[in-house]
Parts: structure tokens; C-alpha cells; sequence
């Protein structure tokens, strides 16, 4: 008879959920160049600041893996954890992921990244439709603007519209009140940034690649 695989149980779960997203990809890849990321550019552990200090290349692959941060617990840990409320707990572990990339352990807890990507991984896994089309809107604003913070609030906006839409989840479900929680968790963390926008002192990377 086939061996029965151990289950796991929801804290240690959730604690390896949390120890995923603290992997700070964007700090390993300044480290990898010889510069801390946290003292160049804006200062931000994100893939955004990745690229615009060292380039596209390294920024795609951080952006990568910080969705792959949230996209593997939420997709695989439910399987080998013990609970019977397995869509609650892929929530919890998406929030958890999220948590870490944004205040990461392994940096005690301070200069993670604004979670854009993670969450992009984390709804990926529980609902790959709505995901993509939030990831098309950001593409789109993107090329019209060049701002790629004006982006993510659009995208993460767009996010839980795109769950209606679809008729993807209903409305009271735990997910679609994931999405929302997201979306405003999203512009709290960029709330630095939307200043910058109404002031018109925000990074663009159109007037970027001009000067360059």
C-alpha cells in the first residue's frame, strides 16, 4: 500500500507560508551586484527598484520569484496540511506570504517590498482568471503611462472587478473578501506613491530610458 503522506499542521503551514515570502529576492539580487537596494534608487526591496538600479533582467527575474513566493504556498501546502477549510486556510497563507514579503524575518522585519507581486502570486494560485485579467490592466497602464505604481493600484483595483465579472467566486466569499482587503492594502502601502503621482514627482520610466 502507498505510504500515507504526513499532514502538516496549519501553524506550520502558516509559518512556512510566512518564511516564503520573507525571502528578500530583491535584496539578494543588490547583494549579488555588491549594493544594498535599501540605499539606492527609491530605497524599496521590490522588483520596481530592481530595475531601475539594476536593470530589467534582474528586475523580471525578482518580479518572478516574489510571485512564485505567493503562488506555491497557496497552491500546494492546503494538499499536506490537516484542516477541512482548506479554502480559509490557502487565505491565511496568502496573507501570511504577503506579511513576510512586506516585513520580512530574515531582514528583522523592516525593508520588505509593498507586496504587489506576492499578491499577484497569491491570487494566482485561488483564482488564475481574475488575476490575469488585473495582470492585463497593469501591462496596459503601463505602456499609456510609464508608472508602474500608477499600474499596480490599477490593477489591484481592478482585481476584485474582475471577480465579479467573471462570476468567479461570490460576492460573500471568503476570496472576494481576500480582494478587497488586497486592494486596500495595496494603496495603503502605496501611499507615498499616489502623493508623488498628484505632485507629478513620481518615477517614470519612459522619462527614464530619455535621459539614459
Amino acid at each position: 500500500m502507498p505510504a500515507t503522506p504526513v499532514m502538516l499542521s496549519p501553524i506550520v503551514s502558516l509559518a512556512i507560508a510566512y518564511l516564503a515570502g520573507s525571502i528578500p529576492s530583491a535584496y539578494l539580487a543588490g547583494k549579488s551586484r555588491g549594493i544594498d537596494l535599501r540605499e539606492h534608487g527609491s530605497g524599496n526591496l521590490g522588483a520596481t527598484n530592481v530595475v531601475r538600479v539594476l536593470g530589467a533582467k534582474m528586475g523580471a527575474l525578482v518580479f518572478a520569484v516574489d510571485i512564485i513566493k505567493g503562488f506555491l504556498p497557496v497552491y500546494f501546502l492546503p494538499r499536506y496540511t490537516a484542516t477541512q477549510h482548506t479554502q480559509v486556510l490557502a487565505l491565511a497563507l496568502g496573507l501570511a506570504a504577503i506579511i513576510g514579503h512586506v516585513r520580512p524575518v530574515f531582514l528583522l522585519w523592516r525593508g520588505g517590498g509593498k507586496g504587489v507581486a506576492t499578491a499577484a502570486g497569491v491570487f494566482l494560485g485561488l483564482v488564475w482568471l481574475p488575476t490575469l485579467i488585473a495582470f492585463v490592466a497593469w501591462i496596459i497602464v503601463f505602456l499609456l503611462w510609464w508608472y508602474v505604481s500608477l499600474a499596480s493600484l490599477v490593477a489591484a483595483a481592478v482585481l476584485p472587478l474582475a471577480l465579479l465579472v467573471t462570476g468567479t467566486v461570490p460576492v460573500r466569499s471568503p476570496v472576494f473578501a481576500a480582494a478587497v482587503f488586497v486592494t486596500i492594502f495595496v494603496f495603503y502601502t502605496h501611499r507615498t506613491n499616489i502623493d508623488r503621482l498628484r505632485r507629478g514627482e513620481e518615477h517614470n520610466f519612459r522619462r527614464s530610458r530619455r535621459c539614459s
